[in-house]
């Protein structure tokens, strides 16, 4: 027999009030994305018949190199906030949550990282 009040019971089982930034970060990106997106996929047509050394020179100037590194980014960053809700929603087992979502976080962090390395390196000249 457990002799704990209602109140004692319940302590700790609702909204914890942390969701909100993550529900926000997970708006704000999105929008960020829709006209970066819109940019990209014109972008991609538009070299899709394009030789390879002028979708490096492409690359390689300043506002498309920026609108590149913006939009992998950004959405690299959505990404990581969509699985790391669906984890949190259908992962019982507590540690295996845990794990997965720092396996997430990091995965997505170096993936991140590659663009950004890869974007500028392009974008300089290096390839």
């Amino acid at each position: 027999m457990k002799f704990r009040s209602a109140l004692h019971r319940a302590r700790g089982l609702g909204s914890s009030q942390e969701g909100h930034g993550h529900w926000w970060l997970q708006r704000v990106t999105s929008l960020a994305l829709i006209p970066l997106a819109l940019w990209f996929v014109y972008s991609v047509i538009v070299l899709t018949r394009a030789e390879y050394s002028y979708a490096l020179a492409w690359l390689g100037r300043p506002l498309n190199a920026s609108l590149m590194l913006l939009f992998v980014t950004t959405a690299i960053f959505h990404g990581e906030l969509g699985v790391q809700v669906v984890l949190e929603d259908y992962v019982p087992n507590l540690s295996l949550r845990r794990v997965l979502v720092i396996a997430v976080k990091f995965t997505a962090a170096l993936l991140a990282v590659l663009s950004v390395v890869y974007v500028l390196k392009v974008a300089m000249g290096s390839v």
